[in-house]
């Protein structure tokens, strides 16, 4: 199919370059170029995995983490139960 369309001045460079590299025709080189492209869009995109690193949190001193009800207690400003 014969169609018309605009290159940036930087792919086309390349692909002319590619292709004399090659020695294969610059149109084989632009199709295998937006073959490949057109794949790798296609692709689902690459997810990395998320992680955090855990932090002491420094309980100040009398302070039980088991005991639930008194650190909520302390956090909302009442009285030690």
């Amino acid at each position: 199919m014969r169609t018309t369309v605009t290159l940036d001045e930087d792919v086309f460079a390349k692909i002319k370059s590619l292709a004399q590299e090659l020695h294969k025709p610059f149109n084989q080189v632009l199709n295998e170029s937006l073959r490949l492209g057109l794949k790798e869009m296609e692709l689902p995109g690459k997810s990395r995995e998320y992680k955090t690193e855990s932090q002491p949190m420094g309980l100040l001193d009398g302070l039980d983490q088991d005991n639930i009800g008194e650190l909520l207690a302390r956090t909302e400003g009442e009285d030690s139960i």
